[in-house]
């Protein structure tokens, strides 16, 4: 699939770090570092723009590294870029750490997953099927 992306950063375009990987990098491009106290959040511009198909949306989610070294993660967690929005992508980071973080620009901040989706057809109803499970949730299954 061939994905439209317009670089305004002077970061090179997201690359796939290995054959498998699901995701792309996203880096920081900011005009000074951004100091990040404990509890934190920070909007973060990426200077990049593109331009889905119909059909797909861009996952925007934490870099487990980043998450388990340093407490930092993306707070809308997956957040979600749909195929109509042209827009810079951006990144809600939150530092969930006791200690200051500093963001500089040209740090991978969050990793990107283009992902397929349907639109539903909603059908309103007075009931639903009934299931074993029913309106367990939260743990009902087990721990």
């Amino acid at each position: 699939m061939e994905i439209k992306i317009v670089n305004k950063s002077n970061n090179s375009v997201p690359n796939y770090g290995t054959k498998a990987s699901a995701g792309v990098d996203l880096r920081a491009f900011i005009e000074k570092d951004i100091l990040m106290q404990p509890m934190e959040r920070i909007l973060v511009k990426t200077g990049l723009f593109m331009e889905l198909p119909v059909g797909y949306e861009a996952q925007v989610r934490p870099r487990s590294g980043l998450a388990i070294k340093k407490g930092i993660t993306v707070l809308n967690t997956p957040g979600t870029i749909d195929a109509d929005y042209r827009g810079e992508i951006m990144v809600i980071l939150i530092n969930l750490s006791n200690e200051s973080f500093i963001v500089k620009t040209g740090d991978r901040i969050a990793q990107m997953v283009i992902a397929a989706h349907e639109q539903a057809d909603w059908k309103l109803v007075e009931s639903l099927e009934e299931t074993e499970r029913g309106a367990g949730g939260f743990g009902s299954t087990g721990v």
